[in-house]
């Protein structure tokens, strides 16, 4: 609590003059501390705990024949394909030798666009990284899945030709 100390001067100094007691004030802090003990324990046990969030898998519908493929639109499909050096590489449909690249920035744009352009039940996204894309890229596409909101893509091995054609094109690019 607050306590008041009062010291005594030692009497008169001059003649008829009387000096004015000096007060001195202390604030005894304890009682903030357990004040502030107080105020956490209640916010460590009143606040809830984030909950772990996942995302959606989503699995090919069951065929009577475990070879059967899943059918796919060329019109509708737009395959991505990832390398080093943050590049990614694209083509629509079966056009390989129409490879485009891009970063990591603009490739929400070219998923939006054949959003834009194809009938949302025909459009599928084929994700395709190499054994030279990082398991960040990897992640940040499926993300940029999620924020597009892609009903339907799948994430494949890139074929022998795909991987030849991102190695010749890392390689006139300069990309180590």
């Amino acid at each position: 609590m607050a306590e008041m100390e009062v010291k005594d001067s030692g009497g008169k100094k001059g003649p008829g003059v009387k000096k004015a007691k000096k007060a001195s004030t202390r604030v005894d802090l304890t009682p903030m501390v357990d004040l502030g003990f107080l105020l956490i324990t209640f916010f460590i046990f009143s606040t809830t705990m984030s909950q772990p969030t996942s995302m959606n898998l989503n699995m090919p519908k069951d065929t009577e024949k475990p070879t059967d493929d899943t059918k796919v639109k060329e019109s509708g499909s737009l395959t991505i394909l990832m390398g080093k050096a943050n590049v990614v590489y694209y083509y629509l449909g079966n056009e390989i030798m129409d490879l485009q690249t891009t970063n990591y920035k603009d490739i929400r744009d070219v998923i939006m666009k054949k959003k834009r352009s194809t009938p949302i039940d025909d459009l599928y996204i084929i994700i395709k990284p190499n054994s030279d894309a990082s398991y960040k890229n990897v992640v940040d596409i499926l993300d940029e899945m999620n924020i597009c909101d892609i009903p339907r893509y799948a994430m494949m091995d890139p074929t022998d030709d795909e991987n030849a054609l991102i190695h010749k094109t890392e390689e006139a690019a300069g990309i180590q």
